[in-house]
């Protein structure tokens, strides 16, 4: 073979064997760079999640037996009616709230107004709220063909946030909240970070992770003032809402 022949068919081999290295090489930098990025502490908590129950790491706030978790506002007891594993509004008794403070929290509750709706309307049209912190109100109202202000119908945060859609079930008919709640934070009593909630209603999300503006008020404008950890409320409007599979995750 003459030489530059030689020169030129080694040369090719040893490309071919370089670049088969190179690939190699290569090969094994992309999986140690993507090994770079793979996470592998903490792992996760296992928690379960049976179809219609509690996930297992759940604060259960009413069972459909008792008002354990709950007391009266005005201090006491808590005296709404407990009855076939629904708790009603006792209309005059006065909102209740949760024994135990809570901050951030993934909430589950179900809850219903009555059937008979002859000669309500509005606001009146059998009204309730639940109140994060004692503070922050989603509005609980039957808004099923009911005329009112929209940041006050059914899912609103209460004169601040109108609901992306109104997902209301007939009067008489149970409807599901599931609310996302970060809580606000201050520092030296000034706020640092606004509380946020998103809300499904009936599986529909109605508002998306929307700033709080401060204390939810009929009359007047929202403002924070510094607090801690609180618990969730209960509005008794006089009129006899039901509740049933109340939840708490804390997060």
């Amino acid at each position: 073979m003459q030489p530059t022949l030689r020169r030129v068919v080694l040369g090719t081999i040893v490309a071919g064997l370089t670049g088969s290295a190179l690939a190699s090489n290569d090969q094994l930098t992309r999986e140690q760079q993507a090994a770079k990025t793979e996470v592998w502490e903490p792992v996760p908590e296992v928690v379960s999640a049976p179809p219609n129950q509690p996930p297992s790491d759940a604060i259960v706030l009413f069972n459909g037996e008792d008002l354990s978790a709950w007391e009266s506002v005005k201090q006491g007891a808590a005296e709404w009616q407990v009855k076939d594993g629904v708790m009603t509004v006792k209309p005059g008794t006065g909102d209740i709230k949760t024994r135990q403070a809570f901050c951030d929290i993934q909430l589950h509750m179900e809850w219903r107004t009555p059937s008979d709706v002859e000669g309500l309307e509005g606001q009146q049209r059998n009204n309730s709220g639940v109140f994060f912190q004692q503070r922050y109100e989603v509005q609980i109202l039957d808004s099923y063909d009911n005329k009112t202000y929209p940041n006050g119908q059914a899912g609103a945060v209460y004169k601040q946030h109108i609901p992306l859609v109104n997902a209301m079930r007939a009067p008489g008919e149970w409807q599901t909240y599931d609310i996302l709640y970060t809580a606000p934070e201050f520092s030296d009593g000034e706020l640092t970070s606004p509380a946020y909630i998103t809300v499904l209603h009936n599986g529909v999300v109605i508002q998306h992770h929307v700033e709080v503006q401060g204390k939810t008020e009929w009359i007047g404008a929202p403002s924070y003032e510094a607090h801690g950890c609180a618990p969730l409320q209960l509005q008794d409007h006089s009129n006899p809402v039901s509740f049933r599979n109340i939840w708490v995750r804390e997060l």
